[in-house]
């Protein structure tokens, strides 16, 4: 009989991970599909190496996160809330007036918290996120690479 291969799994431990910097340009790209891949860099899922319970994704800065787009009619109609802590004290925002204030970057940085599993290392990984809503940042020195989201699939951008 041959020998059966053996393949034990490997579980990566937190001084063997390799962190990279990615750099994302978000003008133009449909929110939910950056949001998506966003948060699939940040969890590491996209290398071999991935292993559940350690933080083995890469850091992600977005810039231009005003810049965003939602499809069909969301921008006027999705609505965020978020609550006071008094009795009744629900509010709304709808997307637009988000987009349109002082922090339109809330809104890729709730679209990507919202697809992270909760927990000890979620709070980990969404440290490693940074988004701007304009050209500028300050990890030029951290040399990241661009992502190229748009190019990825042709519905992930709006032209």
């Amino acid at each position: 009989m041959a020998a059966a291969l053996t393949t034990a799994t490997r579980s990566l431990k937190p001084a063997e991970v390799e962190k990279k910097w990615v750099i994302v340009d978000a003008k133009g790209l449909v929110v939910g599909r950056l949001a998506s891949v966003v948060a699939m860099r940040l969890r590491g899922k996209h290398k071999a190496s991935y292993t559940p319970h350690v933080d083995c994704g890469d850091n992600v800065i977005v810039i231009n996160a005003d810049k965003v787009v939602f499809t069909g009619r969301k921008r006027d109609q999705k609505v965020y809330y978020h609550h006071t802590g008094y009795i009744g004290g629900i509010k709304e925002r709808s997307a637009k007036f988000i987009l349109e204030g002082r922090f339109p970057e809330r809104i890729v940085e709730k679209a990507v918290e919202r697809m992270l599993p909760r927990g000890p290392l979620f709070r980990k990984i969404l440290g490693n996120l940074r988004v701007y809503k304009g050209d500028a940042h300050p990890h030029a020195a951290q040399n990241p690479e661009a992502l190229d989201v748009g190019a990825m699939n042709s519905k992930n951008a709006r032209v």
